[in-house]
């Protein structure tokens, strides 16, 4: 169990970081290397920007439940 929870951290992880670089910042980000920087110019939120968000916020929340799941595992094995 904890080595399939360590799995998925380390997957979560590597997603999140991928999406996070992904989003629009100040500067235009990664995300604009793929052609968003000129839509991301004209339109104030596309829907690929809210997509990237709500992948963005399942994989944090599948990351943050992983560190959980592990940590009651050390404290309760």
């Amino acid at each position: 169990m904890a080595l399939a929870l360590q799995i998925i951290l380390v997957a979560a992880s590597i997603i999140m970081t991928i999406l996070v670089l992904l989003h629009k910042g100040k500067g235009g980000g990664l995300s604009s290397l793929f052609g968003g920087g000129m839509q991301s110019n004209l339109a104030g939120s596309t829907v690929v920007e809210k997509n990237l968000d709500r992948f963005t916020i399942i994989t944090a929340m599948i990351w943050i439940v992983c560190i959980v799941g592990l940590n009651l595992l050390q404290a309760y094995s």
